[in-house]
């Protein structure tokens, strides 16, 4: 079967890391109001060599590498590990920029008790949301205009007679950022949203006030993202949000795909500041994978860490056995190479199960500062059986598409397809070898073991590649 092809990651060097653009204030910058372009499905394959998605992935990886612990020297000479958790001082005493982020999210979260969900029981989400987002989209402005600084609402040239200014561009994705009222649902596509609400301000200036080096993105991540989720969960509960875009059973997370990246990030082997990345290895006594199917054990580690604290998420909304619910995940618990080594597979997923997957980034709108221009150093796609079988638009409420991995951006790995017959199941999972046993569909595990039954995550095995 043909596949599309990928060329391979290349790899970091010491010192050499690519970090989000700032824009210059004293240049002319003509802004766009960012409107849908991915309408088909082929469409894609054109997205994933566009500068927007050049420049989520660096934006991503930037935070992801901030979030892993650091080797530090001490001042009676003895190396330390630097760690970053939730509720440290990156979120209880952030940069200013930050501190006013976290206001502004306790004000949206404060409309939910102004919309109160309506009483009785429904199959789908409750329509009081609607109720709740016309409330944040009709005072985005007056949120904006408070919390964020007006060198940045009004950056550049295209705030005079009725030109598209800074403002629009970052509500865009802030008021995409908490879910769909038509649908009521929210899911990793929404979530993406508001990570380029952040990339948006990045750009502008937002941040210039933090400390350089991963301090700054570290506030980013535990003081503005952390309990920006903790908005979003709560909405999720409140009115009963449908999943959107969800794999179902076969997907990672019904909501969320970010914290896991992070989450990872934080419990990954410690490096100084000029190393790259680790791929493998965990911080020393580090919470080991198998722990995320003890719920008390969850509920601890849930108040320090994103992984954990999304997996608590999972456990408040569903019941049975967390390998029935999360497959996926309960896979994931078995990889032996530690959490650097789940991290780097999360990093694949991403970019194969949502960043390359139409029902994820069909609503994902384009402007200026996340555009649909084609990054002049993206390589071209080739076609394969999987991009020309795209849904079209009229079909896009069907199946998700199986898509491949796309043009692999730097922090991107070569991804392999399914075997022919392996229908349903995500892409990014190694598939099984001939006359294997294993059904597309995780069986009960032994009581005595947390063996990594059912379909393999990419990365469980010794190599990138299957062996199958």
């Amino acid at each position: 079967m043909a596949t599309l092809q990928q060329p391979e990651m290349q790899p970091q060097t010491e010192g050499t890391f690519p970090v989000l653009e700032i824009l210059d204030p004293s240049s002319t910058h003509t802004f766009i109001k960012p409107t849908k372009q991915i309408n088909d499905g082929p469409d894609v394959s054109r997205f994933l060599t566009s500068k927007a998605y050049r420049d989520i992935g660096i934006f991503v990886m930037q935070l992801n590498r901030a979030m892993c612990p650091r080797k530090i020297t001490g001042e009676d000479g003895k190396d330390k590990t630097q760690t970053f958790l939730i509720g440290s001082e990156y979120e209880t005493q952030p940069a200013e920029s930050v501190r006013k982020l976290q206001q502004m999210l306790a004000k949206v979260d404060s409309y939910i008790d102004e919309a109160p969900p309506d009483p009785g029981p429904r199959r789908f989400g409750n329509v009081s949301f609607r109720k709740w987002y016309q409330l944040l989209e009709e005072r985005i402005p007056t949120l904006l205009k408070e919390y964020v600084p007006e060198p940045v609402l009004n950056f550049g040239s295209g705030d005079s007679d009725g030109a598209v200014s800074a403002r629009d561009e970052i509500t865009a994705y802030l008021l995409g950022g908490f879910g769909s009222a038509q649908r009521l649902d929210y899911g990793t596509g929404h979530e993406l949203s508001f990570l380029a609400f952040l990339g948006c301000l990045w750009k502008l200036g937002g941040f210039n006030d933090g400390k350089p080096n991963g301090d700054i993105e570290r506030n980013i991540v535990l003081g503005v993202f952390e309990p920006y989720l903790r908005v979003v969960r709560r909405l999720i509960l409140t009115y009963t949000l449908e999943p959107a875009g969800s794999h179902g059973v076969w997907g990672l997370d019904d909501h969320s795909f970010l914290p896991y990246i992070y989450g990872s990030a934080q419990l990954s082997r410690a490096i100084k500041d000029t190393e790259p990345m680790p791929v493998e290895g965990s911080l020393f006594r580090a919470t080991k994978p198998t722990q995320i199917v003890k719920p008390e054990y969850v509920e601890q580690e849930r108040q320090r860490n994103m992984y954990f604290s999304a997996i608590g998420f999972i456990n408040d909304v569903k019941k049975g056995p967390f390998w029935e619910h999360s497959p996926v995940l309960f896979d994931i618990s078995g990889i032996k190479d530690g959490w650097g080594k789940i991290n780097k597979g999360m990093i694949k997923m991403f970019n194969a199960e949502v960043l390359s997957k139409f029902p994820v980034v069909q609503h994902f709108p384009f402007g200026s500062l996340f555009s649909w221009e084609q990054d002049p150093n993206a390589s071209t796609p080739q076609q394969s059986v999987h991009m020309v079988n795209q849904p079209i638009a009229s079909a896009s409420m069907g199946p998700p598409p199986n898509l491949g991995g796309g043009t692999a951006a730097p922090w991107a790995q070569t991804t392999s397809m399914p075997p022919p017959g392996a229908t349903g199941i995500p892409s990014l999972r190694t598939p099984w070898g001939p006359g294997s046993s294993i059904p597309p569909r995780a069986a009960q595990p032994p009581a005595s073991t947390n063996s990594a039954s059912g379909t393999k995550a990419p990365w469980t095995t010794s190599s990138d590649r299957p062996s199958g």
